[in-house]
């Protein structure tokens, strides 16, 4: 209970800061930096600190296309530096694969779920948490094409910097005297429009894991 309170007083702490600087010059590298990390490290609020620029560029103290920029090529590194640590650790990892079957099942799941579904993985996994990492890292560690995964990738930080910044710019204009009030609207909004994708993504699943099961059992 310390140890969340803590960290949820940490989260705070970081977001009222970003949203006290949002007007400045350089708080667009601050979001390129952010997206960045959080594409390696997904405690790292990159979402908040796009939507955040989005909110200052609807003011009127930032450039909305930059916004994008920044978060979408802060966001592009990262996930290419995620990969790359997939690319280094699949070495290990297959060594160990060959010892234990549960890591060679594990790996062969994640190489038939990225073939099976493609690009399009890539795109759903940027809007959630921890899972765009995971996803990355699994990318490196199977083995998919460099020239593939950038071009995906590029799609889907593109997508999501400007769903995220669009989202901000919006409730900026509407409260343009209340900072702090519209970046709440907006993450709110966010955050809604999230469980609403997670929940559908979920149910899809279900349903392809349900229509699987039942040709099986015909054959």
């Amino acid at each position: 209970m310390v140890l969340a309170a803590e960290s949820t007083g940490w989260v705070a702490r970081m977001t009222d800061w970003l949203v006290d600087v949002s007007a400045a010059r350089w708080f667009l590298l601050v979001i390129a930096l952010i997206a960045l990390f959080d594409s390696v490290i997904p405690a790292v609020p990159s979402e908040t600190t796009v939507i955040i620029g989005g909110v200052a560029a609807g003011a009127g103290d930032q450039n909305l296309l930059l916004v994008i920029i920044a978060g979408a090529v802060g966001a592009f590194i990262g996930d290419n530096v995620a990969f790359t640590i997939g690319r280094r650790l699949a070495g290990p990892i297959r060594r160990r694969a060959s010892r234990k079957t549960s890591t060679a099942a594990r790996l062969d799941w994640a190489a038939s779920q990225i073939r099976n579904r493609g690009g399009l993985l890539l795109v759903t996994a940027r809007f959630i948490p921890g899972g765009r990492t995971a996803l990355t890292i699994s990318c490196g560690l199977t083995q998919q094409p460099r020239p593939w995964f950038v071009r995906w990738v590029a799609i889907a930080v593109t997508i999501w910097a400007t769903y995220a910044a669009v989202l901000g710019a919006v409730f900026g204009r509407a409260f343009q005297n209340n900072h702090t009030a519209a970046f709440l609207v907006a993450f709110g909004t966010a955050l809604a429009i999230n469980i609403v994708i997670e929940v559908a993504r979920k149910k899809r699943e279900h349903r392809r894991q349900v229509e699987v099961r039942h040709s099986e059992s015909e054959q």
